[in-house]
């Protein structure tokens, strides 16, 4: 790369495209000398709406054709929602830099008439929408009165499918509905203990070259050092758990007085079976934290849970 010109390659939803525009105003800001345009494109995850993102298969899903942009020399770097991007990237790439979070928690969105409800009070029957197993999982497991619905689509999208009645209310993370500027519409933010969130939501990922030193160099202004440690910490355990993003698989981390407390889950599709429990260390070795706590849910069954899942798929 030469003459500080740096080019993005990011998905062309409006989410997407906030978080990216954000990455470029950022690096303009504190690099007034760099030159930075977008190349926006659909990837398969974008394209394929009539089917659950379980049932698709996951791996690389929001990514590869950002990836394959700049394995071409198309592109200098890539914008991801982190918890998108895959834990194992493809040779000759590397996850730079890790933003500052936003709130990873998810969040509970209701349509006017189911205003005065929370996830604990909502009706017998009251129609859920998630694309996600994680959340599935662990709604069924607290809330097996409910009934949960796959909903697809972009942040707007979804919005509209629950204005129009077709959904009681829906759950999305908070961190893309503050990033649109929707935070209005949170009717609720769901708690830990309710539901833990995805590895890396709330953070953004910019990948690029592994021998790039002058582009990690750039991207480095944007690096946040908690943020860093704690998705870390979270990518370890899903890593050492081989689960991908579609996975009934949860965490959060805090960290204070230099440690860093990893709480994660593993659960059943179902939400009859789930394996909880937390793993503490020093900041200075966040994988190791989470390789930790991965290796004492496995001790507890997650690897029983995980392969019956696997299965599941394999077999549909």
């Amino acid at each position: 790369m030469t003459n500080l010109k740096l080019k993005i390659a990011s998905r062309r939803s409006k989410l997407a495209m906030v978080q990216t525009l954000w990455v470029k105003e950022e690096l303009e800001k504190n690099i007034p000398e760099l030159e930075v345009s977008v190349e926006a494109m659909a990837t398969q995850g974008d394209k394929i709406l009539d089917v659950a993102l379980a049932k698709i298969g996951d791996k690389g899903l929001f990514t590869k054709e950002l990836e394959a942009q700049m394995l071409i020399g198309n592109a200098d770097i890539a914008v991801h929602s982190l918890k998108d991007l895959p834990t194992n990237l493809p040779n000759g790439l590397t996850l730079g830099c890790i933003t500052k979070r936003e709130d990873p928690s998810d969040a509970l969105i209701v349509n006017k008439k189911n205003e005065i409800y929370s996830l604990e009070t909502l009706p017998h029957g009251s129609i859920v929408g998630t694309s996600s197993l994680r959340r599935l999982a662990q709604l069924k497991y607290k809330f097996p009165h409910l009934n949960f619905k796959d909903i697809r689509g972009n942040v707007i999208t979804r919005l509209e499918k629950l204005d129009s009645g077709e959904f009681d209310c829906i759950i999305l993370a908070a961190a893309g509905l503050k990033r649109l500027g929707f935070e209005s519409r949170i009717h609720q933010i769901i708690p830990n203990d309710i539901s833990l969130h995805a590895v890396g939501q709330g953070a953004l990922g910019i990948e690029c070259k592994t021998d790039d030193k002058e582009v990690l160099k750039i991207i480095s202004v944007l690096e946040d050092k908690v943020t860093s440690q704690r998705c870390c910490a979270e990518r370890s355990f899903l890593r050492e758990l081989e689960g991908g993003c579609q996975v009934p698989i949860g965490v959060n981390s805090i960290i204070q007085d230099n440690k860093i407390s990893l709480t994660g889950m593993v659960a059943s599709i179902d939400g009859n079976k789930m394996i909880k429990d937390t793993s503490i260390g020093n900041i200075k070795h966040p994988e190791e934290v989470g390789k930790k706590l991965a290796e004492k849910l496995k001790a507890q069954g997650a690897d029983e849970i995980l392969s019956e899942i696997f299965e599941q798929f394999r077999d549909k």
